[in-house]
């Protein structure tokens, strides 16, 4: 076998993160196919080739494997586990994650940390934002031929240029908003404006992202475009269309204008323009207010995040009835979510701080925690390795942090800047457990003891699952 080649394989087993695990030949040559269900066959194609092990690229499922059970919603390249029972996702999950804690952390005794794992409130229709993409290459589900016709939807498992057109609920986002995409495209088609070529890099139509409130049940759609035919395009006619289709739950409409080459709908955009309604909508979360816009990060299973915010929040306070904690530090803490929830539940905390390097996240931050009437929370934005130093005042007196960085982790350099100010106690959220356990060896070298650990399922039918730990520096020798 070379790379490139495409090869039919059985999956026996997974691995973390969804990696399905087939052997080829008589020596048992392990190749992984991300995706995959145990028991299925399935055709790949080899993108990786090693001495030990090659990675696949999931092309067809062939055969389906006996776990799989039907479901009633339009199957999507998103959710490759919607068809294995949600009992045996979880279980893989959990699994696994104890496996990659072992391996990469070195943490040989993890089961004897563990808390909880903690499902999502909602199997399904739990997501509150989605984009699709349009294409003037269409991938029919049905015969697996692809077609020099306009689409939207998602792009086929595999490919940056094929999209499958959504005609359904896809089970994981909103069902009446998936049910009025194909009215979309076919507003879209009339108008004889071009679908995005994604290889050409021309074309008008690019995206269609949606961002919807749990609480409200209101919507922000975005259509993004490029700069041309724009006096062509009908913007009366396509708000028309929207609000025809979902009536006042459409808070607003924006077109944002995007000319670069780039496959990404949140590229720099060189324009946008409010066609219709509030920029804005609101939700709630653990009692909370949060203002969100189409830009703005907010949880994408805001039900499960109260829960692994929650988790969070009581690791703080874990074991502390007799102990205030001088300053909590939300480091990472962007638009200052989880600090905010630590103010209204404390009354332990003298103070709370939410620290983080980009200063446009602070100054939202601070616009959320005064929407919300909290006092108490001040948020800073900083370079952790030279926060000491910027506020002195803050020296010996930073108890606990709470962490909660990006999928790549904590730089090995950030976490020394971190493990230097000296807390007693790191709350560490994470959306990938590998990050994580890479890091609980630095940690564990730094003198910090992991605690607890609870996992929470904020993405069923995915490879996802996020952690929450708890890590305390010993004393002497001994754990506090």
């Amino acid at each position: 076998m070379k790379r490139g080649d495409r090869i039919e394989v059985t999956i026996e087993d997974l691995a973390f993160g969804g990696k399905g695990i087939a052997r080829v030949g008589e020596e048992g040559y392990v190749v992984f196919v991300p995706n995959t269900i145990p028991g299925q066959r399935v055709k790949c194609r080899l993108i990786k080739k090693r001495k030990r092990h090659a990675e696949g690229k999931l092309l067809e499922v062939l055969d389906r494997s006996s776990q799989e059970v039907a479901m009633d919603f339009q199957p999507i390249p998103g959710a490759p586990y919607a068809t294995w029972p949600i009992e045996k996702q979880r279980e893989h999950k959990q699994e696994s994650t104890f496996e990659l804690f072992k391996r990469i952390g070195n943490e040989k005794e993890i089961e004897s940390v563990f808390d909880e794992f903690i499902a999502s409130p909602s199997d399904w229709h739990y997501r509150n934002k989605m984009e699709y993409s349009f294409s003037t290459v269409r991938f029919d589900l049905n015969d697996g031929g692809e077609y020099d016709e306009p689409a939207l939807g998602f792009k086929h498992r595999g490919q940056w240029l094929a999209v499958e057109n959504m005609d359904a609920d896809s089970g994981l986002f909103d069902a009446e908003i998936e049910n009025g995409i194909s009215t979309i495209r076919k507003w879209c088609e009339a108008s004889k404006l071009p679908f995005w070529h994604p290889a050409r890099h021309h074309g008008f139509y690019r995206f269609l992202t949606f961002r919807k409130s749990f609480s409200t049940g209101k919507m922000l759609i975005n259509l993004t475009s490029s700069g041309s035919h724009l006096a062509e395009f009908d913007a009366n006619g396509f708000v028309q269309t929207c609000t025809d289709l979902w009536g006042d739950r459409v808070a607003g409409v924006i077109q944002t204008i995007n000319n670069s080459t780039g496959d990404r709908t949140m590229d720099e955009p060189e324009d946008v323009i409010q066609l219709y309604g509030d920029p804005i909508i609101h939700d709630e979360l653990l009692g909370l207010d949060f203002e969100i816009s189409m830009r703005s990060f907010f949880q994408p299973n805001p039900q499960a995040a109260a829960l692994l915010y929650q988790k969070a929040i009581d690791y703080v306070f874990h074991n502390r009835d007799k102990e205030t904690p001088e300053v909590v530090m939300d480091l990472f803490c962007g638009t200052g979510t989880i600090g905010q929830i630590l103010t209204k539940q404390s009354s332990g905390a003298k103070e709370i701080i939410g620290v983080d390097i980009i200063p446009e996240a602070i100054e939202n931050a601070k616009e959320n925690a005064k929407r919300n009437g909290l006092t108490g929370l001040s948020f800073y934005s900083a370079d952790v390795g030279k926060f000491l130093v910027q506020y002195p005042e803050y020296a010996n007196k930073i108890d606990t942090i709470v962490l909660d960085p990006p999928r790549g982790g904590i730089a090995p350099k950030t976490l020394k800047k971190i493990i230097a100010l000296g807390a007693k106690r790191i709350v560490y959220v994470s959306c990938n457990p590998a990050t994580q356990a890479r890091d609980t060896i630095e940690l564990r070298d730094a003198g910090y003891q992991l605690n607890r650990i609870s996992m929470v399922d904020q993405f069923p039918h995915t490879s996802h699952i996020e952690t929450v730990a708890l890590f305390d520096l010993e004393a002497d020798g001994k754990v506090e």
